[in-house]
């Protein structure tokens, strides 16, 4: 079957094949109706544009870069969902490199400067390594949770304000106060959250307890168990130390939420079927994936400054806490 042309879309559409490559590049001298009948002519005949010929012509891939440290947690996997669907819901493809290292991010990024990217997305615990080191120059950067750094656009949850809303709902409870299962100490979205979980505790004149670290995995959740077995109230840094923790509290006795009442972060999409169904802190993956590649294509394709970007988190209520 022959590929279907520029010319192919123009004839059905009525328009000049010039109007029809203003459409592809997203050209705003375009009338609106005018765009909304080439879509149309593109979609009914199957017009794909190849990639390689736009970016000869736009000096543009339409590709995004994605730096990860890991895949294997539930927030990067689902970070990568949502920035998928948001790239292509704008026609962006996707480069995806993993990283160690300060030196593995300098290479990645080199990697994906010489694959022609547009932009990159950093996700997270890659931000930290990003941080020291500088990207090739023109490569737009987005990174998802980072303290301010004028080089990047910032995208982020609001996880400070999220921990707050936690204790300050535990505490409405009745609880004298609140114990932490912290994320690991090299993680920003870990350290915002104690540092949510610590004003909380001293604005309401809380004792402070010593927070009990893990590693994002439920193992380290269930380790933290005996630790935390005599407190009556724990706020957990992610839903997955979470189900660990609710493991052993329940092998040591104790019914949750009557004896401990647990409150972890994300809201995973296996948070309603833990026993009991865990209230959490929810952070909205689908509009931090949009939002970082929005910044991204502004950067890009208008030439805007980095943006800072907060998404608030919310809580939901179940049987946990």
């Amino acid at each position: 079957m022959a590929r279907v042309s520029m010319a192919d879309v123009a004839a059905r559409a009525g328009v000049s094949a010039q109007t029809v490559s203003r459409v592809v590049n997203g050209s705003p001298r375009v009338d609106p109706a005018t765009r909304e009948r080439v879509e149309e002519a593109m979609e009914a005949l199957g017009y794909r544009m190849h990639r390689a010929a736009r970016a000869l012509r736009t000096g543009r891939t339409r590709t995004i870069g994605l730096v990860v440290s890991t895949l294997a947690s539930v927030g990067n996997s689902r970070m990568l969902q949502a920035i998928a669907e948001a790239a292509g819901a704008r026609d962006y493809a996707l480069a995806i490199v993993t990283v160690t290292g300060t030196r593995a991010v300098a290479e990645g990024f080199a990697h994906l400067h010489d694959q022609g990217v547009d932009g990159a997305i950093v996700l997270n615990e890659a931000t930290m390594l990003a941080r020291d080191t500088e990207p090739p120059a023109g490569l737009g950067i987005v990174v998802v949770d980072s303290p301010p750094d004028d080089r990047f656009a910032i995208v982020q949850t609001d996880h400070a304000g999220g921990a707050r809303d936690a204790v300050a709902y535990l505490l409405e409870q009745g609880h004298d106060t609140v114990h932490h299962l912290a994320g690991p100490a090299s993680s920003f979205a870990a350290a915002e959250r104690e540092r949510g979980w610590r004003e909380a505790l001293v604005g309401a004149g809380a004792l402070v307890p010593e927070p009990v670290r893990g590693d994002w995995t439920s193992h380290s959740g269930y380790a933290a168990g005996g630790a935390l077995a005599a407190a009556s109230a724990v706020f957990v840094a992610n839903d997955q130390m979470s189900l660990g923790l609710l493991r052993a509290l329940a092998e040591a006795g104790r019914r949750v939420p009557e004896d401990t009442a647990v409150v972890g972060f994300d809201d995973v999409v296996d948070a309603a079927d833990y026993r009991p169904p865990l209230t959490t802190m929810r952070q909205d993956f689908d509009a931090l994936g949009a939002q970082a590649v929005a910044a991204l294509v502004a950067m890009i394709e208008r030439g805007e400054p980095p943006a800072r970007v907060t998404v608030p988190a919310t809580l939901v209520v179940r049987a946990s806490a």
